[in-house]
């Protein structure tokens, strides 16, 4: 795209790094714009400047010469971390291990950074540093490397669902429903909490919320699930793909209080066709970072964790074993491992229990469905047994579940008394209610969380370290 820098100046359009590594860029001339990694000098008079504007793993080459009108009162000074304007043209370089590189006509430096107090050094640096300089840590490779690799999960999750007619629908991010019936939300208001309304009585502590912005009690979303139903039984199959959140005190490494999730919802499908999208799904995700993310999969396979690139492949070609959870459990009691956690019917199976039946006894993903319905949500269709629910987790190696999903109840008598069994109030769910008189019809869904599934990709130890800015317990910087 070209750019301009005033009224009647036209600027040679800004080519990505990426473009330049190439061999058919050779012989064009390029405006390269980027950070300095290192800068090299030698005794004949050039410069080698390792150029990168986050487009790829790998930098571009610039061959600075002397007689360049600043290259001692400027080329000289610029250091890592200096932002700079490249001109020049890109040529063959006799340098192994890199096709080309570009001789510059021109630099131009436009914004310094002091060597000495620039945070990202050549040496080392521990991930848990990197999260105190968030706003840095972007510019090293493997940060690089982990945020292309969350680009392209979310560019295959987008395309998955739009080459399927999926709609994409963009659900509230306030909302007065809890959809989990867990009671851990984040409360939104307007109210000073130094001094809140109070419904007027004898205990007159009782805060009230019709004194609030939205006349009632409203909380930050978890999900977008009852709001994509509505839109599912209207276009028949939709999507929703945005932020979520959970008050959940838990300081792990695999817990976010703000996180993202995609949650498809389709009408007129059952839970048989829900466990079909939903392994359909994971390979061509997978199999797209594989592709599209050749060299930054690469460097996290030799830096990070040696056995992801291995993990996926096996993963996007496999068939995925499918078992109910009474025959899960089986499978459990029967296995003779000695687990932290006990097996027994109508236990929420934990990681290591998840772990053991795809690494172990399947050795490839897993899809456990029709779970004790004491343990699952209270949308979810019950079965004629009585007892388990039309719910599916799907398990992978390494992490266990990564996708949960089921098909929903659809009768309205049955689904109300399953609010009443979680303690939620059915004339709060009026409209949620509505669906199942007005027209209604199967369908069926499930979300994936988008970090957990960077993480999964990349290796990363810590969730924290594959989202922008984490939000966790007592952590809310930048």
């Amino acid at each position: 795209m070209t750019q301009t820098a005033g009224k009647g100046t036209t600027v040679m359009p800004r080519t990505p790094v990426k473009e330049v590594l190439q061999p058919e860029s050779v012989g064009k001339n390029v405006r390269l714009c980027g950070w300095v990694r290192t800068r090299r000098d030698s005794k004949a008079g050039l410069s080698f400047i390792d150029l990168n504007d986050g487009s790829s793993l790998k930098g571009a080459q610039v061959v600075a010469e002397s007689s360049l009108p600043n290259y001692e009162s400027e080329i000289l000074k610029t250091g890592i971390g200096s932002s700079v304007e490249v001109i020049g043209e890109v040529v063959a370089s006799p340098a192994k291990g890199q096709p080309t590189e570009v001789k510059a006509q021109s630099v131009r430096v436009l914004g310094y950074a002091d060597p000495e107090k620039y945070p990202l050094q050549k040496k080392g640096t521990s991930f848990e540093f990197l999260r105190s300089i968030a706003h840095l840590r972007p510019r090293t490779n493997s940060f690089g490397a982990v945020f292309r690799i969350r680009n392209e999960i979310c560019r295959s999750i987008h395309n998955f669902f739009q080459s399927r007619g999926f709609i994409y629908v963009q659900t509230p991010i306030i909302t007065a429903s809890d959809c989990e019936g867990a009671g851990q939300m984040f409360r939104v208001t307007t109210l000073d909490m130094l001094n809140p309304a109070t419904k007027p009585g004898d205990k007159g502590n009782e805060i009230n919320f019709e004194e609030d912005f939205f006349g009632r009690a409203a909380n930050l979303t978890v999900s977008g699930q009852l709001e994509a139903e509505v839109f599912a039984l209207a276009f028949s199959d939709v999507y929703t793909f945005g932020p979520t959140f959970r008050a959940e005190n838990s300081n792990t490494t695999r817990h976010l209080a703000e996180f993202w999730m995609v949650e498809p919802e389709m009408a007129f499908c059952d839970l048989e066709g829900d466990m079909n999208c939903a392994e359909s799904f994971l390979k061509t995700i997978f199999n797209d970072v594989l592709t599209n993310c050749a060299a930054d999969m690469e460097f996290v396979h030799e830096r990070i964790d040696n056995t992801v690139v291995d993990t996926l492949k096996a993963i996007a070609g496999s068939e995925f074993a499918r078992v109910s959870y009474t025959e899960a459990v089986k499978i459990l009691e029967e296995s003779k491992e000695s687990f932290e956690f006990p097996v027994s019917w109508g236990i929420d199976l934990q990681t290591e229990h998840e772990r053991y039946l795809t690494e172990k006894k399947f050795k490839k993903p897993v899809i456990v469905y029709d779970y004790p319905k004491e343990i699952k949500a209270f949308y979810m269709k019950m079965n004629d047994d009585g007892k388990t629910v039309r719910a599916m987790d799907v398990l992978v190696p390494r992490i266990g579940e990564i996708i949960g999903g089921s098909q929903r109840e659809d009768r309205v008598e049955i689904l109300e008394q399953r609010m009443k069994d979680f303690d939620l109030n059915p004339e709060e769910y009026w409209w949620y209610l509505d669906l199942r008189r007005f027209g209604t019809a199967p369908h069926a869904g499930f979300g994936l969380g988008l970090e957990r599934t960077v993480q999964f990709c990349t290796g990363m130890g810590n969730i924290r370290d594959v989202i922008p800015f984490p939000r966790a317990p007592k952590s809310c910087d930048f």
